[in-house]
């Protein structure tokens, strides 16, 4: 693995993260986002998690600045990607946008330049082709706040070279991962096979009005010990990632439940500017959401 330029395309909640960890793991980082006002919103982001870093792993001053310091922003993709060695890609979970980033990609990056997706739930295969070059092409998926929940999970498809793999793998160590490798195509990989069910029994149950966020919640952690409920879970992932999910199971399938439920965070949440933890209320309010408090679970 010789990898030392790092482009990441899109940079909401989880690109600026891994763009942010790639760089305080001493990797240079182009960061790409479609206009300035996005790469503007990008630069507080990213700003953003230096304080975080401090308090969670103790990094120093001069390691957050100098963390910062080794990413540049753009919105010209071709300028993003002029030197890059390796482009994750982090485009809104939606096929079509997906599918023309990669056309446009695969015509601005050098020769040598391997791509990964971050895509939660859509798999490689149904974009190799766009790539142009489907040998360097494969998925690499991280959990939301990776500076602490730290699996990269790697997933081939089946024309992924197979020295590809191995580098990417050594990659995610290098930028303080544990790898999972994935010798098979899986949707959702092997986190979020586990915990999208979880997510998507939540949702329908609060839409259903079977029950309120709070004793979901409530009944998880107890009945489960952990440390999270579904709805801290989808603030901490973000609202607006969570609506395209639904949206896009709904388009799939047509289910009118996830139709109903999509309408409802699009008008109870998306609408009325309450992402989740980014923009402090979505199913909680931050910074001391009511799953903190001492007597959350009495």
């Amino acid at each position: 693995m010789n990898y030392q330029n790092v482009t990441v395309a899109g940079s909401g909640v989880l690109g600026s993260q891994i763009a942010y960890q790639t760089a305080f793991k001493g990797f240079y980082v182009s960061v790409y986002d479609i206009n300035q006002e996005a790469v503007e919103r990008a630069k507080e982001r990213i700003e953003k998690l230096k304080s975080r870093y401090q308090k969670d792993l103790n990094a120093t001053g001069q390691e957050v600045n100098e963390a910062y310091n080794r990413i540049t922003f753009h919105s010209n993709l071709e300028k993003a990607v002029e030197n890059a060695d390796f482009v994750i890609e982090a485009v809104p979970e939606v096929v079509e946008i997906k599918t023309e980033f990669y056309n446009k990609l695969g015509e601005a990056a050098p020769e040598k330049t391997i791509f990964a997706t971050n895509s939660s739930t859509l798999l490689p295969s149904q974009f190799a082709e766009a790539t142009g070059r489907p040998e360097k092409f494969l998925a690499l998926h991280f959990a939301n706040e990776i500076w602490k929940n730290n699996t990269a999970e790697v997933m081939k498809h089946p024309g992924t070279d197979e020295g590809v793999f191995n580098d990417v793998i050594e990659f995610a160590k290098a930028i303080g991962m544990v790898a999972l490798p994935l010798h098979k195509e899986q949707p959702g990989y092997i986190l979020n096979s586990l915990l999208v069910p979880l997510l998507d029994a939540a949702e329908k149950l609060l839409v259903n009005d079977v029950a309120d966020v709070e004793t979901i919640d409530k009944t998880w952690m107890i009945a489960t010990g952990a440390p999270n409920g579904p709805f801290a879970i989808l603030d901490i992932v973000g609202i607006t990632t969570a609506y395209n999910v639904v949206k896009d199971k709904s388009n799939k399938t047509g289910d009118p439940m996830y139709e109903k439920l999509a309408k409802f965070l699009k008008e109870e949440y998306l609408d009325k500017g309450k992402l989740g933890v980014e923009t402090g209320e979505g199913f909680y309010k931050y910074p001391n959401p009511a799953f903190l408090e001492p007597d959350f679970l009495k």
